[in-house]
């Protein structure tokens, strides 16, 4: 049995930017589902998963080698209010490892117990949410989208009560960092601004390494993430995945989708749409999303003034020009996002506009939002008419007929302004177009078999999910549009 070579760099700040806490162990632990694929980029070889320690280690019954877990201390924006002191109240960091290619890489199990960052908490997860966040870290990751990933599921008969009597779960996290925006957060507030430096040169050095040792490295970094919040934010926007609880403590200072909780992907389109019904102001609705992403990127760079020069008039005339580079890289990210999910090959003027009127048809039609994307790869430019449109696949998708039978025309004239050959251009619509995403319905299906103790479903799920794109004849009713009694499944933050 081989495990991966252990590499502490989080952990070798020690306190206080974290404390080793032990794990609480679980009654019975399941090993529900192991990511298979992970496991090998990690460099996990098969004893070392067929070790029975490795399901113990999974459910936070065993430490990892050589590795005290440890719980981290950061603060936060939530819903717009700061809170001074948050922390891992439910996670636990188990392993500091480099993967098969070298790559610095932290695991991380959620529910494995308390913490001292809890707040009352009982530091437990529910199967119910561990599942979501389970398929859909590796789903967003097989979307291309940057993201924490997830390498098991473990499930025990613990009761633990929510809303109702539910059974707890632990999902081992994996990313190269967990560190998030509110980590930076946390010592600015406290004004202890000399721990700023150590935390930021830490994440530079181990994953900014064309940084170090730069006089300007923080400027540089910082710029850096906040370039990658604005790509991420249009690659939420882009599929339809609305992340539900934006705070800045669940921002990664790497640019990573983080923290799974009242997520979901839009059905029919609305883009005001609230997928957290605790969020009743809709501060966090799909729509707003790009701003909010801002917003906490200006909180991040408020936390590292003192990284930006040594008075504070300096410091907020460097930090300026770096907030002001979010606007530009979202624009940009977005119009390459939508201009390649229309199949155009490149940006012309007239195309906002373009794009504007087919987001608008989907919004005044509720039209489903993945299906009808998949259904637009199938126009034909040389068609005339309307009703020939992807075997009417796309009509059936619309109401406002008029509004569509008017926009269409012109869809297929700036189609035919870049000579656009269709099989060609379906090809990339349907590359970048996924068909297959997490719908509510498709998890709550998983978890209620899951509860009643048929874990099939999440290893059917996870199996289709991890080819977004591909057609997969057979696989039909994971694409469909949810049944009536299933569209209005509600989410929170105990999701």
């Amino acid at each position: 049995m081989t495990l991966p070579p252990l590499t502490p760099r989080f952990a070798a700040l020690g306190e206080p930017y974290s404390l080793p806490i032990p794990a609480r162990p679980l009654p019975d632990p399941q090993l529900l589902h192991l990511n298979r694929p992970l496991a090998a980029e990690l460099g996990l070889d098969a004893a070392a998963i067929a070790d029975p320690a490795f399901t113990a280690r999974m459910a936070g019954n065993a430490p990892w080698p050589g590795f005290d877990a440890r719980a981290s201390v950061y603060a936060g924006h939530q819903f717009g209010q700061f809170v001074p002191q948050l922390g891992d109240g439910r996670a636990l960091s188990i392993a500091e490892i480099s993967d098969a290619v070298g790559r610095p890489q932290e695991l991380q199990l959620k529910g494995a117990g308390p913490t001292p960052y809890s707040r009352h908490a009982d530091g437990r997860a529910v199967l119910r949410s561990s599942i979501r966040e389970y398929l859909c870290s590796e789903a967003m990751h097989a979307l291309g989208i940057p993201t924490t990933r997830a390498l098991a599921l473990v499930g025990s008969p613990q009761p633990v009560r929510r809303e109702t009597m539910e059974t707890a779960a632990v999902v081992c996290r994996v990313a190269p960092s967990f560190l998030r925006f509110g980590h930076f957060e946390f010592w600015y507030y406290r004004r202890e601004h000399e721990r700023l430096q150590p935390l930021a040169d830490h994440l530079i050095a181990g994953h900014f390494p064309e940084f170090d040792g730069d006089p300007d490295r923080h400027a540089k970094w910082l710029t850096e993430v906040v370039e990658r919040t604005a790509r991420l934010m249009a690659q939420w926007q882009a599929v339809g995945f609305c992340h539900g609880v934006m705070n800045t403590d669940n921002f990664s200072a790497l640019g990573l989708t983080l923290d799974y909780g009242p997520f979901g992907f839009l059905d029919a389109f609305d883009p005001q749409h609230i997928c957290n019904h605790t969020d009743q102001g809709g501060r966090y609705a799909w729509d707003r999303q790009p701003v909010i992403g801002h917003w906490n990127c200006t909180k991040l760079l408020q936390a590292c003034l003192p990284l930006l020069g040594d008075t504070p008039e300096a410091a907020v005339a460097r930090a300026q020009p770096i907030a002001d580079r979010y606007p530009e890289a979202y624009a940009a990210a977005m119009t390459t996002r939508w201009t390649a999910k229309l199949g155009l090959r490149e940006s012309r003027d007239g195309d906002e506009a373009l794009i504007n009127r087919w987001l608008g048809l989907l919004a005044s039609s509720k039209a489903d939002f993945t299906r009808s994307w998949r259904h637009l790869a199938r126009v034909r430019v040389a068609d005339e008419q309307p009703d020939t449109v992807a075997g009417a696949g796309l009509r059936e998708e619309i109401l406002d007929l008029a509004a569509f039978d008017a926009w269409l025309p012109d869809y297929r004239a700036r189609l035919r302004a870049e000579q656009s050959e269709d099989r060609e251009r379906a090809a990339r619509m349907n590359a970048v177009n996924p068909k297959f995403v997490l719908r509510n319905h498709l998890a709550q299906a998983a978890i209620a078999q899951a509860e009643a103790g048929d874990a099939s479903e999440i290893a059917r799920l996870f199996t289709v999910l991890a080819q977004p794109f591909a057609e997969q004849p057979g696989h039909e009713a994971y694409a469909a549009e949810p049944p009536p009694e299933a569209r209005h499944i509600e989410v929170s933050c105990s999701s």
